[in-house]
């Protein structure tokens, strides 16, 4: 839910989260400048490859913005999210749709800058990320470099980019699947040569 070139007119926005047992929940997001939200295409592409995988995965959303994806997952069965936003008018609105959902047990908003947060935290062990950074910071590398100690064993990772210049990710990450459109580049890559976790060894549907 990266923050993109330009800005966006003052006001508040709405996503809406596609499925699950928030499903058609609407989140009003303030628009802040250069908010780009994953649309509601990328987003159902997206998890309909995630679905053999979340019952029960910890998820980390890097760069949240609205949150739609982290609460996207915890609404089709994840186990938590942690929500890591820097944009203070984000933050307040991501902790307000957390209470709205009744969801403070499962999903934690952070306050404070991605990259920051990955060197200085306690460990996440996450078994899904979402990384979505602004555009033009060019941030995949920096924050790619700093996952491995978040990580369960088997983590799977997606990845939105400027179509056509999507980042080179490290050994250790094999692609699963990708796609595009005018806009956006996106992609999921499941961590190489490690043992899944137990509902994350799913096969593949037909």
């Amino acid at each position: 839910m990266s923050r993109g070139h330009g800005g966006a007119p003052a006001g508040v926005g709405q996503v809406r989260i596609i499925g699950g047992r928030w499903r058609n929940t609407r989140l009003e997001v303030p628009q802040v400048q250069g908010l780009r939200p994953t649309s509601d295409r990328v987003r159902e592409t997206l998890f309909n490859w995630l679905m053999p995988r979340l019952a029960g995965a910890r998820v980390l959303d890097l760069f949240a913005g609205s949150g739609a994806l982290g609460l996207e997952a915890v609404s089709r069965g994840a186990a938590s999210a942690q929500l890591v936003e820097r944009d203070p008018a984000l933050v307040a609105a991501l902790r307000g749709v957390v209470g709205k959902l009744g969801a403070a047990e499962q999903v934690q908003v952070i306050p404070g800058d991605a990259v920051r947060w990955l060197d200085s935290a306690v460990p996440a062990q996450a078994d899904l990320v979402f990384l979505d950074p602004p555009f033009a910071a060019g941030l995949w590398e920096q924050v790619i470099e700093r996952l491995p100690r978040h990580l369960a064993p088997g983590a799977w990772l997606y990845v939105e980019a400027p179509s056509g210049a999507a980042p080179r990710l490290p050994a250790g990450w094999s692609l699963h699947r990708e796609g595009s459109t005018r806009d956006v580049s996106y992609a999921l890559y499941r961590q190489a040569a490690a043992t899944l976790r137990g509902d994350m060894n799913a096969p593949e549907p037909a």
